[in-house]
């Protein structure tokens, strides 16, 4: 059988990519649905993209690499063809666009977009081997039972990362890459919750507090989760993309840093209350009892000095912790690192080492961000590797 184009992948970068590749592309996949990590994602509502999605959002060994394809493929683009299919969306909070509806639009869209281009899908169908015979992909794989022998002038990989192996995630972009002389760069579970050995605060588990939670030089300010694990919520997911084993991550209480006169004021009129009674009014009830002993709070409001109070406030703006380790790839929504960006074209997502061999989404060295962008940049990165397959297909009639 001969195709065009073939995808390895029916996920968010494949999908989007059969929409643009133009005629005869073919998308395979090892699931029985396509799309699931789309279905899964926000909640079953599909956090689609982010309104603020710029290249600083991202983490890549190389951080210019991903302004190309995001500057020609933008979140306003994505956005408008979701209106064109009249799907309703909402932003939640910075940004995040989210379905209002379930994320089975998405999926019904990009499916709706693939069959307008008359691009073919196969599920169910998995990889026995990929080669390159001087001319074409040769890729033998496994269909309803029979092997078949698909030849390619254009192989895309979008079969994702690591992260959540019970939807079937595996590393094979990165093997197949490898196979044509790709450099991969170290990979690890990203937006991925915290754990600790001595499960401090199963108390307290299901309590959230808005924090500035800080790893390494860099910090967000969003609510983190503590649970009966570790550390949970979006903060902690978005600092796990910058934290290494061994270090400690600082949360930060008072974010807003309005605390310590609050306290102060309240001390001239309540002087009489407790001192945990008042920190309560400001944070949860169950974190302050989970700091009394280690932060000894105890006595009135009357009896804190200023000096008291600030160091109280300090304490609380740089509680510093060492986790264990994350909960892995199981539970990490993406997989940073990943294929080089060294060996790859940034205007199209072909590999240098290979004409006709284009990596996009996931499976490449570009993370983002918590809040839709890593769904933009599949977006991005499926459409710039697409126009480029679908330019030089005109330009061979």
């Amino acid at each position: 059988m001969q195709v065009n184009t073939l995808i390895l992948g029916a996920g968010a970068a494949g999908l989007m990519c059969a929409a643009h590749a133009g005629p005869n592309t073919l998308v395979i996949d090892h699931a029985k649905k396509p799309g699931e990590k789309i279905r899964i994602s926000g909640g079953g509502r599909c956090n689609f993209t982010n309104m603020y999605c710029t290249p600083q959002n991202f983490l890549c060994e190389n951080p210019h690499f991903a302004k190309s394809a995001l500057a020609r493929y933008t979140q306003w683009d994505f956005i408008e063809l979701v209106a064109k299919h009249g799907i309703a969306y909402h932003e939640k909070t910075l940004g995040q666009l989210f379905c209002d509806g379930k994320s089975t639009q998405i999926i019904d869209m990009l499916l709706a977009e693939m069959a307008q281009a008359e691009a073919a899908l196969w599920l169910q169908t998995n990889i026995i081997s990929v080669a390159h015979d001087g001319t074409d992909f040769v890729v033998i794989l496994e269909h309803k039972s029979k092997r078949k022998t698909v030849l390619a002038r254009n192989l895309v990989l979008a079969t994702g990362g690591k992260s959540i192996p019970k939807m079937g995630a595996t590393g094979l972009a990165y093997d197949i890459a490898a196979q044509f002389g790709h450099s991969l760069t170290e990979t690890r579970p990203a937006l991925v919750p915290f754990t600790f050995s001595d499960n401090p605060f199963t108390p307290m588990s299901g309590t959230a507090a808005d924090t500035r939670a800080t790893a390494g030089q860099t910090s967000f300010d969003e609510a983190t989760l503590f649970t009966h694990r570790g550390l949970s919520g979006p903060a902690m997911l978005q600092i796990s993309s910058y934290w290494r084993e061994g270090e400690a991550i600082s949360l930060n209480l008072d974010p807003q840093n309005t605390l310590y006169e609050a306290l102060r004021t309240q001390r001239q009129t309540q002087g009489r209350k407790q001192l945990t009674t008042e920190l309560a009014r400001h944070l949860p009830t169950k974190l302050i009892e989970h700091l009394t002993i280690p932060l000894a709070l105890s006595g009135n409001l009357a009896d804190q000095s200023d000096t008291r109070l600030s160091e109280i406030v300090s304490a609380l703006q740089n509680w510093h912790l060492k986790p264990t380790a994350t909960e892995g790839y199981r539970t990490a929504e993406v997989t940073l690192g990943g294929i080089s960006t060294a060996e790859i074209s940034s205007k199209s997502m072909e590999s240098s080492l290979q004409k006709g061999l284009y990596m996009i989404g996931e499976c490449v060295d570009v993370t983002g961000w918590l809040g839709g962008f890593n769904f933009q940049w599949a977006w991005s990165s499926g459409v710039a590797a697409a126009r480029d397959i679908a330019s030089r297909a005109q330009t061979s009639l």
